[in-house]
C-alpha cells in the first residue's frame, strides 16, 4: 500500500492516510459474520440468526474464515451481558457452556448490536513503517468520552484516551521513529491541510490560535486494554480558539496532570 500511494502521489494525486498507534483494531464482532448475513440491515440479520437452517450456514462460515486473532469484548449494551466486558470470546463461551462460534452468534443476537470488540491483528513493526511516510497524519478512531458517568458502564479502546500521548512519549521520546517536531505537524498542520480547515493547524500571524502546552518529558499514555478509562499524563494546558459573533472566544481548559 505505501509503494502504491508513493507511486500516486509521485504522478500528482493528493493521497494522504491517518493511523493510530496501537496493535489492536476495534469494530463490532458482528463483522465475523458472513457479509451475505447482513444484507438488509440489523433486523434481517437477527433473523437469519433465529432460523436453524440460516444459523448454521452462518456458523458455517464464521469457521471456514480460519484463526481468530485474540479479541476482547468491550462494549454490550445489555445490562445482563455486561459481565463479558473484557473477557475473550472464548472464555464467554466457557461461561456461558457454549461454542465460541455459538457465543458469538447469540451475543449479537442477544444483544440486539454489533457488539463492540477489540481485535489483535497488527504489528508493532508496520506501526513504524506507517509512521515514518510524511503524508501519514494521526488520529485516535475513537470517541470523544471521559473517566466518569456513563462512558464507564462499558469499556473501550485504549486509542480514544492515549493516542496522541503515545505518540509523543513511546514513538518519539522513547523510540524516536519520527522528531518532535515531525509529530506536531502530523497532528496539526498535516490533518488541518488535508481537511481544509480554515486558518487552522499552524501558530502564526493571521490564525486561530488553537495551542496545546504539553512536557515532553513526561507525556505519555496510561490508557491499556484492560483499564482503557485513564487519561494522559504531561498535558499541562489546552487552548482552544473558538469564533463567537465574530469576535474571538479563549477557552482555556488546564488538566490536573
Amino acid at each position: 500500500m505505501i509503494d502504491l500511494i508513493n507511486k500516486a502521489r509521485r504522478e500528482g494525486l493528493k493521497i494522504t492516510a491517518n493511523m493510530y498507534l496501537y496493535t489492536a483494531s476495534s469494530t463490532g464482532l458482528s463483522s465475523l459474520i458472513p457479509a451475505w448475513a447482513h444484507n438488509g440491515g440489523e433486523s434481517e440479520l437477527y433473523k437469519r440468526l433465529e432460523a436453524p437452517n440460516t444459523r448454521k450456514r452462518i456458523a458455517k462460515d464464521i469457521r471456514g474464515q480460519g484463526k481468530m486473532p485474540r479479541t476482547l469484548l468491550v462494549g454490550l449494551k445489555s445490562e445482563a451481558l455486561r459481565p463479558l466486558i473484557g473477557k475473550t470470546p472464548n472464555e464467554a463461551a466457557a461461561m456461558r457452556g457454549e461454542d465460541k462460534v455459538e457465543t458469538i452468534m447469540n451475543l449479537v443476537l442477544e444483544d440486539h448490536s454489533s457488539v463492540s470488540a477489540v481485535f489483535f491483528n497488527m504489528s508493532e513493526e508496520n506501526i513504524k513503517k506507517q509512521l515514518r511516510q510524511p503524508w501519514v497524519s494521526i488520529c485516535s478512531d475513537g470517541a470523544s468520552i471521559a473517566p466518569e458517568g456513563v462512558f464507564l458502564i462499558s469499556s473501550t479502546h485504549p486509542r480514544a484516551y492515549g493516542n496522541f500521548a503515545r505518540l509523543l512519549g513511546k514513538y518519539v521520546r522513547e523510540e524516536k521513529v519520527i522528531s518532535l517536531q515531525e509529530a506536531v505537524r502530523r497532528m496539526t498542520g498535516l490533518p488541518a491541510t488535508n481537511l481544509g480547515l480554515d486558518h487552522r493547524g499552524f501558530l502564526k500571524q493571521g490564525m486561530f490560535a488553537d495551542i496545546a502546552v504539553f512536557d515532553p518529558d513526561k507525556i505519555r499514555d496510561q490508557a491499556s486494554y484492560e483499564d482503557p478509562h485513564q487519561y494522559a499524563v504531561g498535558m499541562m494546558h489546552v487552548f482552544v480558539n473558538l469564533i463567537q459573533n465574530n469576535q474571538n472566544l479563549y477557552i482555556s481548559s488546564v488538566h490536573p496532570n
